[in-house]
C-alpha cells in the first residue's frame, strides 16, 4: 500500500472511530456429557454433463460399487492469535484475545456421485468473509489434486458465528474497524486451515451412504426481536408453531463397510452465550456441541482420518440462546454448556435413529450478483447501495447490550423528529452532514429515499478511502444439492421468517424433500430481514444493508438458480468481485521481543500445583512464558495435562479440551505470564503434571525459539 493511500486510511480510521459506534454483529437423560469429558420446468439431461457456472467438467470419480455416493470428512485447526487481537462479533474494541478456552476448527465434508461433487465446510468463525472464500478458492485452484474437482461454485463455506474468535480477516473496512485493521496472521491461519480440512476430506473419500433425519429442539432458543417478527402478516405467522425455527436437520455419513465418518446438522441459534466481556477463544455453544459429539465417537484431533461432527448455522438472525437474558459475564460458560448439551443430545438422538437414505444426484449452481443496484422485476424497483441504519449502533439489546448506546433500536426516519426526539435528531443530522461532506451521495435524496424507513448512519456502500466501499456490493448466491436435500448459501445473518420464505421458494421450484439455510456463507453482508421486519428498524432491519427490498432481491436470484438447476441449465458467472488483498492496512504492532526476569527462563513455573487435589477440584498453575503470536501452534497445544502410567506419561487433555483454560497475561513491558487451569471432575484418580509450551522472540536477533515447562507432579484422588 502506498503512503498516500495509507495516510487516507489512517485518517478514515480516526474519523470513523471518533464519530461512530460500529457494531459489526450482535450485541445481541444420562449424566452430563460435559462432565464426561457436536420458474420451473423439466430436467434436460442433455445439459447435465457440464455446468458453466461450475467451471468444472463432470469428474471421473472412483468406482462407487453399489454405493450411491462418495463421502469424506476432514477437520483442521484454525485457531488464530490468542493474545492482543480484537475479537469478531460484538465489535467491542476492548475485547481482545487473552487465551484459549477451546480451539477453533474447520470441518469439511465432501459428497459426490459418479458425476459431480460438492463441498460443505462449517468453520468455527464469526463470519466467512469474501476474502476467505477468494483465498481458499485460489489455493484449491493451485492444487493439482483438488482443482479437477472443486472450485468456488461447488465449495460452500459457512461460519458457525461464534463471537469468541479473533477478527481482522475481512478485506472490507467496516469489519476490520474495531480490530485495528487487517490481521494477516489470523487470515493466513483461517485460509490454510479451511483448505487443509477440504484436502483431508478429499483424501478420505470412500464409497458410502448419506442418511437424513429431522426433529424439533424446542427449548434451546428464542426470538430476540419479536417486535420485528410480529410485523409479518398474521396469516404467515399462524402457519408456524413458533417465532423461531426449531427444526434440526441432520446428515449421517457412513462408509460402504459400515464405518461412521461424520455428522453435520443445521439448527438456528446464535452462539452468543459467551458475551463481550470474554477474552478467551472458543466456539461457544456450537463449538462445544461439536466437541461433545466428536468425543462421543472417539475422535482423535491429531489424526488425518477421524470422525467429524459439525453443528452448522442456519437462519438464526433473530434467534438468541440467552433464555435467561443477556450474557452477564458471570454465568456465560455455564449457560453455554446448557445450550450446547441440548443441541448435542438432540443431534445424538437424530443420528442414532437416522435411517432414511438421501437419494438422487449431486448438483450445484453459483453466481455473483451486484446488490447495490439490483433491479427487481416483480416490483419494478431496485435495491440500494449499502448502508447501516441508526439502530445498528444499538446492537441487539434483547441479547447483549452495547457499551455505548448511540441510538435506540427502532429508530426510523419518522422517529427522528426535532420536536419530540431532539437529541437523536441532532445526532443524526450532525453525523449525516459530516459524512455528507466526505461522501455527498450519502445525503442525496435518492439514497435516503431508497432506504425508506432506515436513517442511514454509516453509508458503507458509498463511503470509501481508497476507491473501494466499506462492505461488499457484489455477493455470491449458491445452491448445492445432495440428492433430495438442497442447501442455500446465504451471505448474511438471515431472520427466521426471511429464511422460511427462501426455503419455501426453492423447495417449490426444485420439488425436493428437504431444504436448509446455511447462514453466513461465502461472504458477509450483515443481516437479511423481511420487508415487514425492516419497517420497524430493529437492529436486524437496520443491518439489512441493501434496503427494504433486499429479501425480494434474494428471492429473485435464488429463484433463477433453482430454476436453472431444475432445468439442467447453466447459471451466469455474474460480475467478479474484486480481490482487495493489496488494499489492506493494519495499525496493530507485532511482537517486538519477549523477556523473563533475571535468573528466570522461559517455561519456569511461577506457581506450582498443590501436592494433591480432590476429584472435581480445579488445578491452577502459572508459568513464565512468551507471546502466543510468535507461533500459534496449529495442530499442537499450548497446554498438555499428562497422567503417569508406570514409567511413562500420557496426554489426557490439551488446550482444545473444555477442561483446560490457557490465559496469557502481560507482565510489565515484555514479560508474559501463562495461567493454566484444569478442571479434574471427569478424570480418574492418579498422578498428573501440566506442561506448557510456546515460542519466544529474541530482542537482539529477532529469532523465534521454542521452549517448554513442566510442573511438579500432583495427585488427584
Amino acid at each position: 500500500m502506498n503512503s498516500k493511500r495509507e495516510s487516507r486510511v489512517r485518517l478514515g480510521f480516526t474519523i470513523v472511530c471518533s464519530f461512530l459506534v460500529l457494531h459489526c454483529s450482535d450485541q445481541k437423560p444420562s449424566p452430563s456429557p460435559i462432565l464426561g469429558l457436536v420458474n420451473t420446468g423439466t430436467t434436460d439431461s442433455s445439459q447435465s454433463d457440464l455446468v458453466s457456472s461450475s467451471g468444472v467438467s463432470r469428474a471421473i470419480a472412483p468406482s462407487l460399487g453399489s454405493s450411491p455416493y462418495l463421502v469424506g470428512a476432514g477437520i483442521y485447526d484454525i485457531t488464530g492469535p490468542a493474545a492482543e487481537v480484537g475479537m469478531m462479533g460484538f465489535a467491542e474494541s476492548a475485547q481482545k484475545t487473552e487465551g484459549i478456552y477451546m480451539r477453533l476448527w474447520s470441518r469439511a465434508y465432501i459428497i459426490g456421485d459418479s458425476s459431480k461433487r460438492v463441498v460443505f465446510v462449517s468453520a468455527d468463525l464469526g463470519m466467512i468473509f469474501q476474502s476467505i472464500k477468494q483465498a481458499v478458492s485460489k489455493k484449491i485452484a493451485l492444487d493439482s489434486e483438488l482443482s479437477p474437482y472443486y472450485n468456488e461454485a461447488n465449495v460452500l463455506l459457512s461460519a458457525t458465528h461464534t463471537h469468541s474468535g479473533p477478527g481482522g480477516y475481512s478485506h472490507y473496512f467496516l469489519y476490520n474497524a474495531t480490530t485495528a485493521g487487517f490481521i494477516k496472521e489470523n487470515y493466513d491461519v483461517i485460509v490454510d486451515g479451511i483448505y487443509r480440512s477440504i484436502k483431508l476430506a478429499h483424501q478420505n473419500l470412500v464409497p458410502g451412504n448419506v442418511y437424513i433425519n429431522q426433529g424439533n429442539l424446542t427449548d434451546a432458543s428464542k426470538n430476540r426481536s419479536p417486535v420485528a417478527y410480529d410485523k409479518n402478516p398474521i396469516s404467515e405467522r399462524n402457519y408456524y408453531a413458533s417465532n423461531v425455527d426449531q427444526t434440526m436437520t441432520l446428515l449421517k455419513l457412513v462408509s460402504a463397510d459400515g464405518r461412521e465418518l461424520g455428522m453435520v446438522n443445521w439448527f438456528a441459534v446464535h452462539p452468543t452465550n459467551v458475551g463481550p466481556t470474554n477474552k478467551l477463544i472458543g466456539g461457544d455453544n456450537k463449538g462445544l456441541a461439536s466437541y461433545l459429539f466428536e468425543k462421543s465417537k472417539g475422535a482423535n484431533y491429531s489424526s488425518n482420518q477421524t470422525f467429524v461432527a459439525a453443528f452448522a448455522q442456519s437462519n438464526a438472525g433473530d434467534v438468541t440462546p440467552n433464555l435467561w437474558g443477556p450474557a452477564d459475564g458471570v454465568n456465560d460458560y455455564a449457560r453455554q454448556n446448557i445450550i450446547a448439551e441440548k443441541q448435542f443430545n438432540k443431534a445424538q438422538s437424530l443420528y442414532t435413529s437416522a435411517n432414511t437414505p438421501v437419494t438422487g444426484p449431486v448438483d450445484f449452481r453459483h453466481t455473483y450478483v451486484n446488490f447495490s443496484n439490483l433491479y427487481i422485476s416483480s416490483i419494478g424497483t431496485t435495491t440500494c447501495p449499502a448502508g447501516m441504519g441508526a439502530s445498528f449502533s444499538a446492537g441487539s439489546v434483547e441479547d447483549n447490550a452495547v457499551s455505548v448506546d448511540f441510538f435506540d433500536e427502532g429508530t426510523t426516519v419518522d422517529s427522528l423528529d426535532w420536536n419530540t426526539n431532539t437529541a437523536d435528531a441532532f445526532k443524526a443530522s450532525f453525523l449525516g452532514g459530516f459524512l455528507g461532506v466526505l461522501w455527498p451521495t450519502s445525503v442525496s435524496e435518492a439514497y435516503k429515499l431508497c432506504h425508506a424507513e432506515k436513517p442511514v448512519l454509516i453509508p458503507t456502500g458509498v463511503a470509501s478511502f481508497d476507491g473501494n466501499p466499506w462492505t461488499p456490493p457484489v455477493i455470491p448466491m449458491q445452491i448445492i444439492k445432495i440428492g433430495n436435500l438442497a442447501i442455500l448459501a446465504i451471505p448474511a445473518e438471515v431472520s427466521t421468517m426471511a429464511g422460511r420464505r427462501l426455503r419455501s421458494l426453492v423447495k417449490n421450484v426444485l420439488e425436493n424433500d428437504y431444504t436448509v439455510i446455511a447462514g453466513l456463507s461465502n461472504s458477509y453482508t450483515s443481516y437479511l430481514t423481511t420487508r415487514e421486519e425492516y419497517s420497524s428498524q430493529q437492529y436486524e432491519g437496520a443491518s439489512t444493508q441493501f434496503g427494504p427490498n433486499t429479501l425480494l432481491g434474494y428471492e429473485q436470484e435464488f429463484g433463477k438458480l433453482a430454476s436453472a438447476m431444475r432445468n439442467g441449465a447453466s447459471s451466469p458467472a455474474g460480475p467478479t468481485p474484486p480481490d482487495l488483498t493489496n488494499y489492506q492496512a493494519t495499525f496493530q504492532t507485532g511482537v517486538v521481543f519477549d523477556d523473563v526476569p533475571l535468573f528466570k527462563s522461559f517455561g519456569n513455573v511461577v506457581t506450582q500445583p498443590a501436592a494433591s487435589y480432590s476429584s472435581g477440584a480445579t488445578v491452577n498453575v502459572v508459568f513464565w512464558g512468551a507471546h502466543p503470536k510468535n507461533n500459534m501452534l496449529i495442530g499442537s497445544s499450548f497446554v498438555d495435562v499428562e497422567k503417569q502410567n508406570g514409567s511413562s506419561w500420557t496426554v489426557v487433555a490439551r488446550d482444545y479440551d473444555p477442561s483446560t483454560t490457557y490465559k496469557w497475561q502481560r507482565d510489565g513491558i515484555a514479560y508474559s505470564k501463562i495461567n493454566v487451569s484444569w478442571k479434574t471432575s471427569s478424570f480418574p484418580s492418579g498422578t498428573y503434571r501440566i506442561r506448557h509450551r510456546g515460542h519466544w522472540k529474541s530482542g537482539w536477533t529477532g529469532a523465534i525459539s521454542a521452549y517448554q515447562g513442566v510442573t511438579n507432579q500432583f495427585t488427584v484422588q
